[in-house]
């Protein structure tokens, strides 16, 4: 229980979490139990079957090289020194539509849900979007995901489309929903 004091969480980008080895390794191992706790308890983050430690290093890995080349942004959000969420964009491969990127991951601790901290991460990738010269910023989001989608409306994102039923879990099906912010003057 918390004493009514919201703390603001601290919003880390990716050279500030690698700029210390220690650092880089601790925020991968907590980045996995994240990732793998929330998938464990059925949220939408694109595995069925929560992701292995070699998985989310790879992924992580993969995301940092991609900011050095100036095609993604990372960020992490931390409440008393403790990973609580993250999130990051990467720009689309086809050279045609390099000046767009897509929002893949944002995951905040469910102990930490309801703190403002998927609103202070999903608000710095868009600023790190717009300085990075993206046009425009994409997402997809599971259609039952309904507090995600909410967040992303009062950002500004609109929906562009949606594959009904096209998720599936098991036996449940969720529709796709495709959503987008237009960060063009």
């Amino acid at each position: 229980m918390t004493s009514g004091v919201t703390t603001a969480p601290a919003i880390l980008d990716a050279m500030e979490l690698t700029s210390e080895p220690g650092l880089e390794v601790r925020f991968a191992e907590s980045a996995h139990r994240i990732l793998a706790d929330l998938v464990r308890g059925g949220a939408a983050l694109g595995w069925v079957e929560p992701p292995s430690r070699d998985e989310v290093a790879e992924l992580l890995g993969h995301v940092v090289a991609a900011v050095r080349d100036g095609d993604a942004a990372l960020r992490a959000a931390y409440l008393d020194r403790r990973l609580v969420g993250l999130g990051y964009w990467l720009r689309y491969a086809r050279p045609t539509h390099r000046p767009h990127a897509d929002l893949e991951k944002l995951a905040v601790a469910a102990d930490a849900h309801g703190r403002g901290i998927g609103r202070a991460l999903t608000a710095a990738l868009i600023a790190d979007a717009r300085e990075a010269g993206v046009e425009v910023l994409t997402l997809d989001a599971r259609g039952d995901n309904t507090h995600a989608l909410c967040l992303y409306r009062s950002l500004g994102f609109t929906e562009y489309g949606r594959l009904p039923g096209f998720v599936a879990v098991g036996e449940h099906r969720y529709d796709k929903v495709f959503c987008m912010l237009d960060l063009r003057p």
